[in-house]
């Protein structure tokens, strides 16, 4: 008999063993998971040395995913199924995002280093106190020449892109938004007009641009305009800085008519799990030497002022992409236009693109 109970005993014993075995070997995956900040953030848009630098510092581990568009990025958000603790909207995004209830409320004590934003990026209309937005980068619409094709100085407004001599040399970004921006632009239109018929006018003058039109394209722009395969691009001014680098040839110009100029912003969704590492995460990247190099890496202007000062002055006094007071009244900033009008805009550029090919 006390063998039998010592061998139930002795089960007990091993049963209580493992359980405590098991419980310790789950400890480090909560933890790990505690440990993990999620970013979603459009492709090669951050240095990833930085991310290293924050992983060594702060002990976490950053899992990194991409987006190609503001409207893919809103579907998985709204979605679920990924709880992204940060990911960068355009300024109009953030507006929409918030009527969505998409947004968490920004802590600003949680982000000291705001201080170094200059005043001019803050209290934008698509977020009057910053209480959903941090300012990460800045930019404009624009075009790209090659002047081994195109002769230098001669384009200066968007009404250039229409000229004969330019048939099927254009690479177009592949955005409704831009797109018919440009288009409206050039005809004295608001970029953020709401008439049904200024849209169709912008329309049939995008129709005419077609037989100009090279391809529609993303992230390959930036290959064809460098390697001179292609003469005249309509990009982003980062995308046409970080062409530059690579081509002497190329040039970037803010149509004089006026243009587009975007925000790229720091929000916590919602559904972050890791809302502190989001914040350590944006107070890092605000860090004046970690923006620097950010901005160096990525091409785009940054709107930390501190920052600014630590960039080569070449950089820091190219009016091409810090463009002074007077262009920048000329630009537009995008508006959420709700579902129905922004659903005109990809209709019609949709339209456009059947047309083009």
């Amino acid at each position: 008999m006390k063998k039998v109970l010592w061998i139930i005993a002795a089960i007990l014993l091993a049963c209580v063993g493992l359980g405590y075995a098991a419980v310790k070997l789950d400890q480090p995956t909560i933890k790990s998971k505690k440990q993990n900040l999620i970013i979603y953030n459009w492709g090669d848009y951050l240095d990833p040395s930085l991310i290293k630098k924050f992983e060594k510092k702060y002990g976490y581990h950053v899992i990194y995913e991409t987006f190609d568009s503001n409207e893919a990025m809103y579907t998985k958000i709204k979605q679920g199924g990924t709880a992204y603790d940060l990911t960068i909207p355009s300024e109009y995004m953030v507006a929409k995002m918030r009527k969505a209830n998409l947004l968490d409320k920004i802590n600003s004590r949680k982000v000291p280093n705001m201080k170094y934003i200059g005043k001019s990026f803050l209290h934008k209309s698509f977020d009057q106190n910053n209480d959903y937005s941090v300012p990460y980068f800045w930019g404009t619409l624009g075009i790209v020449y090659n002047d081994k094709f195109v002769k230098k100085g001669s384009i200066k407004t968007w009404d250039n892109l229409w000229n004969k001599k330019y048939r099927h040399q254009i690479l177009l970004v592949d955005s409704a938004r831009d797109a018919m921006g440009m288009a409206l632009a050039s005809l004295g239109y608001s970029m953020n007009t709401t008439s049904s018929l200024k849209l169709h006018l912008a329309q049939t003058k995008l129709d005419a641009l077609g037989p100009n039109i090279k391809a529609i394209i993303s992230d390959e722009m930036k290959m064809y305009l460098v390697q001179n395969e292609a003469s005249i691009g309509v990009t982003w001014s980062g995308e046409a800085h970080e062409m530059m680098q690579q081509n002497s040839h190329l040039h970037y110009v803010v149509p004089s008519q006026g243009s587009n100029l975007w925000f790229d912003n720091f929000v916590i969704p919602k559904t972050a799990k890791n809302k502190e590492a989001a914040y350590k995460f944006i107070n890092f990247m605000l860090e004046p030497k970690n923006a620097a190099k950010n901005a160096e890496y990525v091409g785009y202007a940054t709107p930390n002022v501190a920052a600014q000062k630590l960039l080569p002055k070449k950089v820091r006094d190219d009016k091409q992409f810090y463009p002074d007071k007077n262009t920048l009244s000329h630009l537009q900033v995008f508006k959420d236009l709700g579902p129905k009008k922004t659903q005109e805009y990809n209709d019609l550029f949709l339209e456009f693109k059947m047309y083009a090919r």
